[in-house]
């Protein structure tokens, strides 16, 4: 004689998942998954960030460049601060260009200028993405004599 079991039986005696356990397992994934969607979200952010952070860089390294490559006698070497903006890439930086004149300390000029180039992004999103990248330089004539910094 042969036994029959029901048919929503296995033959060792389980029966599976029940409902609450499937939904308790899914609650547990979605959790996970809308843990690592922020993170992706965060990263997009950062990258987008360092983007801005590394073109304004390039922005500020041309700026330099070009007060660079004049005459130390140039008028664009003159004591001043200059502000403007730059387009370039399809985004706009603010530029701030300064130029000083070092001093002895007994207030005699040195033959030495110091030029500060800042740039800021303007684009939109976090606030550290929008703080100047600051670059500083020095520049001497080539002239020849002492140049002898007193004290």
């Amino acid at each position: 004689m042969k036994i029959r079991t029901p048919k929503t039986k296995t033959a060792n005696g389980e029966g599976g998942f029940t409902l609450i356990e499937t939904s308790i397992a899914m609650v547990v994934m979605m959790v996970a998954a809308l843990a690592c969607s922020s993170l992706f979200v965060f990263s997009i952010q950062n990258n987008v960030g360092g983007s801005e952070r590394a073109l304004s860089m390039a922005v500020a390294q041309q700026q330099l460049e070009q007060l660079r490559s004049v005459d130390y006698e140039d008028s664009t070497l003159n004591d001043l601060t200059t502000n403007f903006s730059v387009t370039t890439g399809g985004r706009t930086y603010n530029v701030q260009r300064e130029v000083v004149t070092e001093k002895n300390s007994n207030n005699t000029s040195k033959e030495l200028k110091r030029i500060t180039v800042a740039v800021t992004p303007q684009a939109a999103g976090p606030n550290w993405t929008r703080t100047p990248v600051v670059l500083v330089s020095y520049r001497s004539t080539l002239a020849a004599g002492s140049y002898k910094v007193s004290d």
